[in-house]
């Protein structure tokens, strides 16, 4: 695998680093040695899914307070998205940044996105399917989210004629107001408080 460091800290662009003969190639898309070898995370439990129609679908953008923090790696195997991201890790060097780029079919690209990170995208096509793998179970009161517009990061969206957006993600108030922490206390104590 080939990791391309992005312009936030800890996040990184994955290329497949291809074997190719006339039949075609072969390649690696995930390693967990690899990804040790660089202290990201590598306990995976979960693989999903998510296809869109429309092309201008805004999906997120999404992330979990700890305990329940996902490291994610993300895909697109159908059509092509702008994949963005926003690091939210009071401490990090790109504290509240943001990164966008193409993932596609077509190129193959992979996101790996660290915790403490906020991710959501566009479709640039209709018929879109995204998939991706995460390193903690769905959490729905460690869920929170930022507004695709939200003023305070000025994200360049490349589809600006059609945005779909669901009612949800069009909720989420700014961050500025929006500002409970990353760090809630133990993972007995959120599980706990779900029950």
């Amino acid at each position: 695998m080939i990791f391309e460091p992005t312009k936030l800290q800890d996040a990184y662009v994955l290329d497949l680093e291809r074997r190719e003969d006339e039949r075609g190639f072969f390649a690696r898309a995930w390693c967990q040695r690899e990804f040790e070898a660089r202290g990201l995370v590598a306990d995976l439990v979960q693989a999903n899914v998510a296809y869109s129609t429309r092309r201008g679908t805004i999906r997120g953008l999404h992330y979990q307070i700890a305990p329940f923090e996902e490291a994610k790696i993300i895909r697109c195997i159908r059509g092509a998205v702008w994949d963005v991201i926003i690091d939210l890790r009071p401490d990090s060097a790109t504290h509240c940044q943001w990164f966008g780029t193409e993932l596609s079919a077509g190129n193959r690209r992979q996101l790996y996105i660290p915790k403490g990170f906020a991710h959501g995208y566009q479709t640039l096509v209709d018929d879109t399917e995204v998939f991706y793998l995460v390193s903690d179970f769905y959490s729905p009161t460690s869920e929170r989210g930022i507004r695709w517009n939200d003023p305070q990061f000025a994200i360049s969206w490349p589809i600006a004629d059609r945005r779909d957006v669901s009612a949800k993600d069009q909720a989420w108030p700014d961050f500025r107001t929006n500002s409970a922490p990353l760090s809630v206390g133990s993972r007995e104590a959120a599980r706990a408080n779900q029950q």
